[in-house]
């Protein structure tokens, strides 16, 4: 369904399944710490720590006990650490606030990503009372559900206690986006809660935006959605061929000052094709941001097309 605001753009919602679900994968530290180095080396690492004890004044028996103990209270602590299910709820707990939180960051008019809320307060309540997921079997509340995200973590290679986490879209029209960050498990989800929202915050094309009383629709470029041309002539041709046209300075302008994250395009510190061979150079405004080509040196000018 679509929501449109009264003076800014149309946005699709997508509401998400409430829980995220994480797979642990193979342990790459232990995996690391197996097969990281030949045999040859680990005897011979081995074969050096019982001199160096052996030169202290350690009998080879007690040199040999002490280095097996040391070996299985390494092992036994990284067991403990890894053990029970408590790393997928701090992912998923985190990934949740993290996404909140870039979404405050930018601000944007109409947020993309929701959560969905499905079942009463009561069963909430009972749900953390009983220590478990909050799930819920209420059809209509869940036939809102227009997508998922699950995910995979590992402990890393490098043994200093970093998460590989991939964060797995699955929306019902067939999209699959996947995003992938290492990192420490309190870091790691705020690098990829900007990943996610800046995929589905971000303009999509077609984008239609309300402007002096009718819809302006983004088409994008051809190939992409913002694309470069040798001049504004050659901009102006492609858009043609799109059956559209450039925006007009005063287009360019309001799209920019909507920016990436409410359904326009931010201007940045580019040259943007404009018709009768002249570009907008938003950081050249005195006398006029609109120039001649010739005056920004014939470089390439950046383009997207409009109706």
């Amino acid at each position: 369904m679509l929501l449109c605001c009264e003076s800014a753009f149309a946005i699709e919602k997508i509401t998400l399944w409430p829980t995220i679900f994480f797979l642990r994968g193979q342990d790459l530290c232990q995996y690391q710490d197996a097969y990281g180095s030949s045999r040859n080396e680990q005897v011979t690492q081995s074969v050096n720590h019982l001199k160096e004890l052996i030169s202290l004044g350690v009998t080879a028996p007690e040199a040999t006990h002490a280095l097996q103990e040391i070996d299985g209270l390494i092992d036994k602590n990284k067991q403990m650490a890894s053990e029970g299910d408590g790393m997928d709820i701090t992912l998923e707990a985190t990934l949740k606030a993290s996404i909140n939180a870039v979404s405050r960051n930018i601000n944007p008019q109409n947020t993309r990503l929701e959560f969905a809320n499905p079942g009463s307060m009561q069963e909430l309540i009972q749900s953390l009372k009983n220590k478990k997921r909050f799930e819920s079997e209420d059809l209509v509340q869940l036939s809102k559900v227009k997508g998922v995200l699950w995910g995979t973590y590992s402990y890393s290679p490098g043994c200093k206690g970093d998460v590989l986490v991939t964060i797995h879209a699955v929306l019902p029209k067939g999209e699959s986006v996947s995003f992938q960050d290492q990192g420490k498990p309190e870091n790691v989800m705020s690098k990829l809660a900007l990943q996610i929202v800046r995929h589905f915050q971000k303009t999509s094309f077609p984008s239609m935006v309300m402007l002096e009383h009718k819809i302006l629709v983004l088409i994008g470029a051809p190939g992409t959605s913002v694309n470069q041309a040798p001049s504004p002539s050659i901009a102006k041709t492609a858009c043609k061929m799109f059956h559209a046209r450039l925006p007009t300075v005063q287009e360019y302008e309001y799209l920019s000052i909507l920016g990436d994250w409410n359904g326009g395009i931010s201007l940045d510190h580019l040259f943007w094709a404009l018709n009768d061979n002249e570009v907008l150079s938003p950081d050249t405004r005195n006398p006029s941001p609109v120039r001649q080509h010739a005056e920004v040196h014939f470089s390439e000018v950046n383009f997207y097309c409009v109706k």
